[in-house]
């Protein structure tokens, strides 16, 4: 079928021979014209339809022999009352230079009706005189459909409140938004190419488990919360990141060809600590509650004070100590003029319970005599005494050599294995009775204020164990 409207001459005797080659040019300008993936029409100075190939036929069901010949698209694929107008604006461009772009709804030969976006340009003569109209047209929804992903692929990189990185299939940041780049405490063109290790001092091992899984089997169902610790100048930042992953596959191809995986991400970090302070806080109310209920059960004060260290180690730290004043109480609170009660000489603390060192196990009384602790000058169980106040100690908040750790926790004589300490005072009735201390091992955090608090919880009920019955008096 052809998609154009032939000219030549004939007389009674048929075409003449030298109308041939100019038939072949109009066959193959129709040829050309059906294999475009564009609709194409033309018209000629009057607004006769000239050409009309096969994409317009698809897009609007009009055959080229029913198009071609029609007087403009009055009547058939444009409703009466809107010919006009269309006609105009498509013959405009023999007047303008150009491409004129227009928009405006077409009728499909049952009766539909389809919003295209037409570009049209005029066709010189030989002469240089406008001859006609060529038109190129598309559905409009297919246009739109482009340029919302285009626009939305904009936004994600520009605008989005959250952390947008198409990863390559090596892994790599390919492209970066704003966000991002903030995210992983670099700029957007820094990051790019760089393998993850460079960027995340942890949880890189996670990211790109995920990533390779998605590039094999396509998306997880839901998101994944990962926690990285990301490298910065200032050091290292521990942060939750809330990730969805999507895999990038040509559209191009016969075959999915895998382009990356695009991971998207949110910072959940102060949602994700506060559920985690929350539940701890819950685990440590209760475990509070269960020694109360163990310890009321117990006939010895010493008895109910290990019962009550014991449950408090639980999830908190790895060795426990129980040192109380020699001679029943240490010094009271300050007078209000400042210079406290006489003192008979330096603190000394004896031995009343610890936690067994090298092997887990309940904590073991030191027996009816009380093994006398010499702690050196500044040593944080004195400084919790004489301040009648916690005391934290670390040996280091960085990663610390072993044989340095040894000789901290030596001189200190703490187990060998203990990085960090927590010294909190055991007082009742306004008198200071001693110290427990807890100790954490290496691969652990130190301890913080909220640990503080939780340990002088446990003191008080440690003390007020101890002190019914005079259970650190002289023995």
């Amino acid at each position: 079928m052809s998609a154009s409207r032939r000219s030549g001459t004939t007389d009674e005797l048929g075409p003449d021979e030298p109308e041939q080659p100019e038939r072949d040019g109009a066959d193959l300008l129709a040829a050309l014209l059906d294999g475009m993936d564009a609709a194409l029409c033309a018209f000629d100075a009057d607004g006769v339809v000239t050409h009309w190939n096969r994409e317009a036929e698809r897009i609007l069901g009009w055959s080229a022999a029913e198009a071609v010949g029609r007087q403009g698209f009055a009547g058939w694929a444009v409703r009466r009352a809107d010919a006009g107008e269309v006609e105009e604006r498509l013959l405009s461009a023999m007047r303008a230079p150009g491409r004129q772009v227009h928009e405006f709804a077409l009728l499909t030969k049952d009766g539909g009706r389809v919003l295209v976006r037409t570009q049209s340009a005029a066709v010189r003569g030989p002469d240089g005189r406008p001859a006609g109209v060529y038109c190129a047209f598309s559905e409009v929804h297919a246009q739109i459909d482009l340029e919302r992903s285009i626009a939305l692929s904009e936004a994600l990189l520009e605008d989005a409140s959250w952390g947008v990185v198409l990863v390559d299939v090596d892994l790599r940041p390919a492209v970066v938004n704003a966000h991002a780049a903030r995210a992983l405490g670099a700029g957007r063109t820094s990051v790019l190419g760089r393998p993850l290790g460079e960027l995340l001092a942890q949880g890189v091992e996670e990211l790109e488990g995920a990533l390779t899984h998605v590039l094999a089997e396509g998306a997880p169902p839901g998101p994944t919360e990962v926690w990285v610790s990301v490298r910065t100048p200032e050091g290292e930042r521990r942060r939750c990141w809330r990730s969805g992953f999507v895999r990038l596959a040509s559209p191009l191809a016969e075959e999915p060809v895998p382009l990356g995986v695009g991971w998207l991400f949110q910072d959940v970090t102060e949602g994700k600590q506060a559920e985690q302070e929350a539940a701890l806080l819950r685990f440590r109310s209760n475990q509070l509650h269960r020694a109360a209920r163990a310890a009321a059960e117990c006939e010895d004060p010493a008895e109910a004070a290990v019962v009550h260290l014991d449950f408090a180690l639980a999830g908190f730290a790895d060795h426990a100590l129980i040192d109380r004043v020699a001679g029943g109480a240490g010094p009271g609170p300050a007078d209000a003029d400042g210079t406290g009660p006489e003192e008979s000489g330096p603190v000394r603390l004896v031995r009343v319970a610890a936690t067994p060192s090298g092997a887990p196990g309940p904590s073991v009384p030191a027996g009816t005599s009380g093994m006398p602790v010499r702690y050196g000058e500044g040593h944080p169980a004195l400084q919790c005494v004489e301040r009648a106040g916690s005391v934290r100690a670390s040996a280091g908040v960085r990663p610390v050599p072993a044989e340095r750790v040894r000789e901290w926790a030596t001189a200190r004589q703490w187990p060998a294995d203990t990085v960090h300490g927590l010294c909190a005072v055991l007082r009742s009735r306004g008198r200071t009775l001693g110290v427990v201390t807890f100790l954490r091992g290496s691969g652990r955090s130190a301890f913080e204020r909220s640990d503080a608090v939780y340990a002088e919880d446990v003191a008080v009920r440690i003390a007020a164990a101890l002190d019914l019955g005079g259970a650190l008096g002289e023995r």
